[in-house]
């Protein structure tokens, strides 16, 4: 297999063969809130209709890439500059949409090596070439838009053929990664040696554990198996001004860690190139559990009981109600959600929100946290489904995102974002964010339906994700976005949240950064950067560098 091609197809989420329909009760749900666009229907372009600014590489420059990876290795030919211009946000699937991609790197680059990489930069250092790192190009942020502010090219290094799982200890349960690596291949290789990293972003069968690393990112076992910051023991990386190599470690007190200085450094101070992860071995057994709760207060504080008494549920997710309703609507058939709804309000239940669980391990240490769990689940009112409902959003929690490219067609925008709170503020903060998105979308004429859940658990706190509908505002799409993308920055920022709990900053959660961080913060970062990398070439735009608006 040629492990240079994209996973996903140009155009929108995944690949193809995987688009299903809008169902009746869903499209009913959307057309109640939102209206339905009536008889739209706009499919992708053909490739060749992209739009793209013209090269502008610099000959000597094409000349000394060829001579360090071979010419099969620099391509600037129209499908891959293409399928590495743009992520998966709104404005990127929007822009691809519309055949007119305004950023584009020059020419992609594929090192096979540590030191491929490393003369790579030092080219594009000496040159003043942008360089944008490129994994599986899931970012929904921005983060690898081709930006050049004040470089006459730009370049995007793809970490394709670094994709080696270089080690398992099976002694120190660790696992040393290229950057490369997909997460379905990761997962392969270890669980074939009866271990997991666990890491399971929604993502995962299209990113790479380069770039879960440089966003810090979050899975949806993360609960019980740990966020990939918490999971880097060690990694290289390569920056302008030479390789930063940090050996592996369980825990050091040798100043400020430097290793979480680069994770989460979503590519501006270097490219990682490889990483050493803690592994997990297989669970012996894994117990699935599914409660619906009167509403979202109930189920909210029965999850930060569950979290606190240290019950440790490896995945966790409650619905709110409209999330719930939608989820019925969409995944399963309409007797069983009529026969589910119906078997709740018998039982007092007509609101109801949706909790799913799962405890992993040895299966008496499994079985006992779940009886646990099940007592608290029930103090709180919460009426129980057994396991099967787990099961079934496990079926399709990789294949949601593809509904979002099949309701695009239809005329329909749907936009995700997540933040994260104590657990004190997270019932105030569900509401403002639900409602100032909703006022300010009704403002435009364009009323928004808002889901939401709670995930990603912590003793202090938990994450909230959401998911917004609305109707496609035909000519002013980028301007709807804008203003979707405000109301929720702002009242997240506003009201003890931050911008993102595992999406990362990229361009789009920039503006939000001097009110989370404060501006001292961000000119220590720039500092850094001006030593690891100071022609400013890496990913510029984003993070610490990103722009002060939308």
């Amino acid at each position: 297999m040629d492990n240079t091609q994209p996973r996903m197809r140009w155009w929108g989420w995944g690949e193809d063969g995987n688009d299903g329909p809008i169902k009746p009760g869903a499209k009913k749900m959307l057309t109640k809130n939102c209206g339905w666009p009536d008889g739209v229907n706009n499919p992708p372009v053909e490739l060749g209709a992209v739009q793209l600014p013209a090269a502008g590489l610099p000959d000597d420059a094409r000349t000394r890439f060829e001579e360090l990876l071979g010419a099969e290795f620099v391509r600037d030919d129209h499908a891959t500059r293409v399928s590495h211009a743009a992520g998966r946000s709104l404005p990127d699937l929007l822009r691809l949409r519309s055949a007119d991609l305004p950023f584009a790197p020059d020419v992609v680059l594929y090192p096979a090596s540590h030191a491929e990489v490393d003369a790579l930069l030092a080219i594009c250092a000496q040159e003043r070439i942008a360089v944008v790192p490129f994994g599986g190009g899931t970012s929904v942020v921005a983060g690898i838009d081709a930006f050049r502010p004040g470089f006459r090219s730009c370049v995007c290094i793809s970490l394709a053929r670094l994709d080696q799982i270089l080690d398992i200890d099976e002694e120190s349960l660790t696992a040393t990664v290229q950057a490369g690596v997909f997460g379905p291949d990761l997962e392969e290789k270890l669980q074939a040696s009866g271990f997991t990293l666990g890491h399971f972003p929604q993502s995962f069968e299209f990113s790479t554990v380069g770039g879960w690393v440089a966003t810090r990112s979050a899975g949806q076992q993360s609960t019980g198996y740990g966020r990939i910051d918490d999971n880097v023991f060690g990694l290289r990386c390569s920056t302008p001004s030479g390789p930063v190599e940090l050996r592996s470690t369980p825990a050091t007190a040798a100043g400020p860690n430097p290793r979480q200085v680069f994770v989460g450094s979503e590519g501006t101070l270097g490219i990682i190139t490889q990483a050493t992860l803690r592994i997990k071995r297989l669970p012996e057994t894994t117990l699935p559990d599914a409660w619906f709760f009167p509403d979202f207060h109930s189920g909210a504080a029965a999850l930060r009981e569950i979290e606190q008494s240290g019950l440790r549920p490896d995945i966790a997710r409650l619905s709110d109600l409209n999330e719930t309703a939608f989820g019925l609507a969409q995944l399963g058939s309409d007797i069983q959600r009529k026969g589910l709804l119906a078997f709740l309000r018998a039982r007092g239940v007509t609101t109801p929100c949706m909790l799913v669980l799962r405890y992993d391990g040895r299966k008496a240490d499994a079985k006992s946290r779940r009886a646990g769990g099940r007592a608290i689940a029930r103090k709180h009112q919460g009426v129980t489904m057994g396991g099967a409902p787990e099961t079934q959003w496990e079926k399709h929690r990789f294949s949601t995102p593809y509904l979002r490219d099949q309701l695009m067609t239809e005329g329909v925008i749907v936009e995700t974002m997540e933040t994260a709170a104590p657990w004190s503020r997270i019932e105030s903060l569900h509401d403002t964010i639900k409602a100032d998105i909703e006022k300010a979308m009704a403002d435009r004429g364009t009323p928004a339906l808002v889901l939401c859940h709670i995930s990603h658990l912590y003793t202090a706190g938990c994450s909230l994700y959401y998911t917004v509908f609305a109707q496609q505002q035909v000519g002013q799409e980028m301007e709807q976005w804008k203003t979707l993308k405000t109301a929720a920055g702002n009242a997240m920022v506003d009201n003890g949240g931050t911008i993102t709990h595992h999406h990362a900053a990229g361009a789009d959660h920039a503006p939000w950064l001097p009110r989370e961080t404060g501006e001292l913060w961000l000119r220590m970062l720039r500092a850094a950067k001006a030593e690891v990398d100071p022609e400013g070439i890496m990913n510029p735009g984003k993070l610490m560098n990103g722009p002060s608006a939308l």
